[in-house]
């Protein structure tokens, strides 16, 4: 090894080195020195081979070496952090021969295997991967807890290569452990993980990540080539003990499943028809979707025309696929078919064939591997087993209730994606037998399998059908409100005399409605609510004298009981009164029966929105008696905000629909409680992800700048992105789209917008620095998602949308001096965010856009109104002033401030449930409720809210000071109010206006906030960055 060596042998040192080791360690004991001396050589390729050695020597089966010569082995640890890359690879496949000889070396290995699952060189993350599983599938003790956590690390990798590496090895560990039990139960728990996990990553936005969790549900959690019964007996314990989020993940793959195949039948549908333009334009759309659910966009659209084209010329072809998607397909006719049609596609044989491996993609998507006639009833079986208390439940892991709601779950599930397959006496027989048992939510769930599957069981399962009949009937006039809701749906969906069933519900229930017992209010209103919805023509009218008379009159107009003054602002839904659950049902009784009318004839949809108007002016207490808690105020207005926005998706109600209710309904999105927020834009989001809002309620997402929770506004961001994704997306699907413009284009958003910011009761002083900050906040926090691109020049077209609206007047108030200054200066504001954030802003607009006539009058072409409302120091302070505090706290004791809310002090100990009020310092001046976040982002009760204000300088300094063993604290001066209420009663002030009115301020969240929120919204985290030697991540 010595420099000056010229012998013959030189070359082959290392390999005597290793023969040499074989025979007798000890025969190297004074050349161990030099090859730690080789390892730190600036040579990297002697470097290499100095590793690729001491791997061997290290590694092999029976060798003592790391523990006899531990500086040795510390030296070559090091390697695992090399500058050079080759010998960083080296490093990591020996580790794996490590963890199967040497276990006891695991320890040593964890760290340096935790650092290289982040190296920059993707093949070394591949191999940290493949070192791990292979020990993990040899002997699961071989891996410990850390190094199957740098798997579940790289599941979300940004390489596909390590991705789909780290998924398919756990897929192995999970179906060798969990699903076969060859290391005991024991060991299955260790990884009992897995299958949540894998799921989980269902929610991904990659078409990769989603085929390739399909494929391992298909082969390795829930294998397709397992008989019927053992494929459904996995299936049902599996999805009995999935999380919450994995379980929706799973349902949402069968529903992505379930609506390929429908737009494959509805291509074969388009095949029947004759040829013309029209069909090959349909055809078009249709295959431009399915290929948008296969990997490789741009390659699958033409493989798809070409798969299309082959469809149109080969009958036999088209026969296959229409069987294959049939839904009486059993599991075995769709391996056949599958079989068939890539026999088909394979002529003429190639060694690569992308177009059959694109078609193999689709047809694996759409062939039904799992559920058929067969399984359903295998999974019904196993159902009545857990029922009778004779299945293996308990060795399974779950409790026998657990089995029975979670196999009702799943079957509901089935039921939308496969009702075909629940055609038979059998499985009605042992829903039937769900049905009255006493746990609800089984029988809820049996009664929705009936309402999806049952079409047929009035003219095939006449039995069936006179058992089913009175138990729907005691369920809509005594179950729970979703049993009555489901009952109502299952008999307008599978009865032809619907008409005489709901009339059977209806009058008893019409007749024995007492407002002096709420407790049996709610599931009789819910039946009503759900009848007039389905049934109007035969129940409108006589709906009509119970609203008026029994609705309004009796029931929402009056407070029998005093609610519980314990100052929360949310509880539990146990803890809520029955008055006010009473309530809130007959304020959506209310909006089912105008959603069933669709006409506004007898003005009942005015009186309903002065109704709910009302409601929200008045903060929930439409009385003003203050009987009411402010838990309930807090689910009233809720209720009121989440009505209006349900009678605005309808168009004949969204026309009546005045701009003041409009910016009530918005204003819930500030409100004081943490989870009338939370709720209310989640409700925001969903109607305007599926387009059944119209434009202008996206605007209202723009106040969500001022949320001081963390987590509200980054959802609220989050869902603009979604929705203008959505939007554009649409825009370009759909050719028909461009003559709605106005309704859908994204950037028409911004006029309605900067009309709701004109209105918000937080603008009172038209130049006030602070509120200045506030709308530009607001109008940024839109602005910034829509300027990302500057699509088809949009950034000149929203200067241009800006500008139009100066040379207007509020259509609200147009000979209001004061609310078109303020509208004027919000237009001022908007153009300064956009000029300063965009440099092509400046060109020429594309198309001069169209103002909404509700809002704006029409431009006055004699008048030019370029006036800058906005003074040289405003505009300083915006653009060079300090940066707007941030309302997230620190600490709890630090606090914070918002225009315009009534102030809250902090309390201690176990009066920090309770809110205690501030007087304002005026009487004409009516503060809102302030809010605080926590550090952890809005972690924190509804009611503990410390406050911060700012002295002349504008500096932050605490107002609340606690002494920590009494809890006193000084109460802050309050700061500037909305606007006080003009006359005592609700529905005058709502007919005045009611702007400003109805909105308290945000408030953290409490520790009870609802969990069960499906957390759709995903916010990229950061890789956590090591560096080691000159390694950067």
């Amino acid at each position: 090894m010595g420099k000056s060596s010229v012998s013959d042998l030189s070359e082959h040192v290392f390999d005597l080195i290793q023969e040499l080791f074989s025979i007798d360690p000890l025969l190297l004991t004074s050349v161990m020195p030099q090859l730690e001396f080789k390892l730190k050589s600036n040579d990297g390729e002697e470097r290499l081979a100095v590793v690729r050695l001491l791997a061997k020597l290290f590694g092999a089966k029976d060798s003592e070496l790391a523990t006899q010569n531990r500086p040795l082995w510390q030296c070559f640890l090091g390697r695992f952090n090399d500058i050079h890359v080759p010998v960083r690879l080296e490093s990591v496949k020996f580790a794996s021969h490590c963890l199967m000889n040497h276990p006891d070396l695991a320890r040593d290995l964890t760290e340096f295997l935790k650092v290289r699952s982040h190296d920059p060189e993707e093949a070394i993350r591949h191999d940290v991967i493949v070192t791990i599983i292979n020990a993990g599938k040899k002997d699961l003790n071989l891996v410990n807890d850390q190094l199957l956590g740098f798997v579940r690390e790289r599941t979300l990798d940004k390489r596909w290569r390590v991705r789909k590496e780290a998924m398919m090895g756990l897929a192995q560990l999970f179906k060798k452990y969990c699903l076969h039990h060859e290391a005991g139960k024991e060991q299955a728990q260790k990884i009992s993980w897995i299958k949540d996990k894998l799921l989980h990553i269902y929610y991904q936005n990659s078409i990769d990540d989603k085929l390739l969790v399909e494929k391992i549900f298909a082969q390795y959690m829930v294998p397709h080539s397992l008989d019927t019964e053992e494929k459904m007996k996995c299936l049902y314990y599996l999805y009995a003990c999935l999380d919450t989020n994995a379980v929706k993940a799973l349902n949402e793959m069968w529903k992505c499943q379930n609506m390929l195949r429908g737009l494959v039948r509805e291509l074969l549908d388009l095949h029947k028809l004759p040829a013309s333009e029209a069909n090959t334009t349909a055809m078009f759309g249709k295959l431009m979707t399915i290929s948008k659910n296969l990997p490789d966009a741009g390659k699958a659209q033409d493989f798809m025309k070409r798969f299309n084209q082959v469809l149109g010329e080969d009958e036999k072809l088209r026969v296959q696929l229409d069987t294959l998607i049939s839904p009486t397909c059993s599991c075995k006719q769709a391996e056949l078919c599958v079989r068939e049609i890539t026999r088909k596609l394979t002529f003429p044989k190639q060694p690569t064939n992308p177009f059959l491996e694109m078609v193999k993609f689709l047809l694996e998507r759409i062939a039904p591997v799992h559920i058929d006639s067969e399984a359903i009833s295998a999974l019904v079986k196993l159902l009545n087993k857990s029922i009778e208390g004779t299945a293996d439940d308990d060795e399974e892991g779950v409790t026998p209730d657990t089995a029975i709601r979670s196999g009702l779950e799943l079957l509901k599930v089935l039921s939308f994606t496969h009702p075909t397959a629940f055609h038979s006496a059998e499985t009605y027989e042992s829903l039937l037998q769900c049905l009255k048992m006493e746990d609800d939510k089984v029988a809820e769930a049996a009664i929705q399998i009936f309402r999806n599957t049952g079409q047929k069981i009035e003219t095939e399962l006449q039995q069936i059908r006179s058992t089913l009949i009175p138990v729907l009937h005691q369920k809509a006039k005594r179950g729970t409100p979703h049993q009555a809701k489901q009952a109502v749906h299952c008999i307008h969906a599978i009865f032809c005399n619907k008409e005489v069933q709901l009339a059977q519900i209806f009058e008893p229930l019409s007749r024995s409605l007492n407002a002096d017992v709420p407790e049996q209010l709610i599931t009789p209103l819910v039946s009503l609510g759900h009848i007039s919805l389905l049934a109007p023509d035969q129940f409108a009218s006589p709906m009509k004298a119970i609203v008026a008379n029994f609705i309004v009159k009796d029931l929402l107009m009056n407070d029998r009981s005093v609610g519980n003054k314990n100052g929360k602002l949310w509880t539990s839904d146990e803890e809520v009164s029955p008055e006010v659950l009473a309530k809130v049902q007959a304020i959506k009784l209310l909006v089912r029966w105008l959603l069933g009318m669709k006409n506004n004839q007898s003005k009942s949809a005015n009186s309903t929105l002065r109704l709910l108007s009302a409601m929200l002016v008045s903060e929930g207490d439409l009385t003003e008696q203050k009987k009411i808690s402010k838990s309930d105020m807090s689910r009233l207005r809720l209720a009121a905000g989440g009505a209006i926005m349900k009678l605005a998706q309808e168009p004949v109600y969204h026309d009546i629909i005045t701009p003041e209710q409009f910016q009530l309904c918005g204003l819930v999105i500030n409100d004081e409680c943490y989870q009338v927020r939370q709720i209310f834009a989640q409700k925001l989001h969903l109607a305007l992800v599926k387009l059944l809002l119209p434009l202008e309620y996206l605007a209202v997402f723009s106040l969500c700048a001022k949320d001081p929770v963390k987590e509200r506004r980054a959802h609220a961001r989050q869902c603009l992105l979604k929705n203008i994704s959505i939007r554009r997306e649409f825009i370009n699907n759909n050719p028909l789209a461009h003559d709605k413009m106005m309704s859908l284009l994204p950037e028409y958003v911004v006029p309605y917008m900067i009309h709701l910011l004109a209105h918000d009761p937080d603008f009172t002083k038209p130049q006030d620095f602070e509120q200045l900050r506030d709308l530009k906040e607001c109008l940024w926090f839109m602005l910034e998602v829509l300027m990302v691109q500057n699509e088809n020049n949009s950034h000149a077209f929203l200067r241009k949308m800006v500008e139009n609206i100066k040379q207007t007047k509020d259509a609200q108030c147009p000979d209001d001096p004061k609310a078109n200054e303020k509208l004027y200066i919000v237009c001022d504001v908007a153009l300064f965010v956009i000029v300063n954030k965009s440099t092509a802003c400046h060109l020429e607009s594309p198309k001069d856009p169209v103002l909404p006539s509700k809002f704006y009058t029409p431009p006055d072409k004699d008048l030019i109104n370029d006036k800058e409302y906005l003074s040289s120091e405003a505009r300083t302070v915006l653009l060079t002033g300090k940066p707007k505090p941030s309302p997230v706290l620190s600490t709890v004791n630090k606090t914070l401030t918002v225009p315009g809310r009534r102030v809250y002090n902090k309390t201690t100990g176990s009066d920090s449930n309770t809110s205690t009020h501030s007087q304002p310092s005026s009487p004409v001046t009516k503060t809102r409720d302030v809010v605080t976040e926590s550090s952890e982002g809005g972690a924190r009760e509804n009611e503990e809210n410390p406050v911060i204000t700012k002295t002349d300088e504008g500096k932050k300094e605490d107002t609340v000071t606690s002494d920590l063993t009494t809890g006193a604290s000084t109460i802050p001066k309050p700061r500037r109010g909305r606007p006080p209420k003009a006359t005592p009663s609700p529905l005058a002030n709502e007919k005045e206006g009611g702007a400003g009115k109805g909105r308290k301020r945000a408030a953290p969240a409490q520790d009870s906030a609802p969990s069960g929120e499906p957390n759709s919204i995903k916010i990229p985290k950061a890789e956590d960055v090591t560096q080691i030697l000159d390694l950067q991540r």
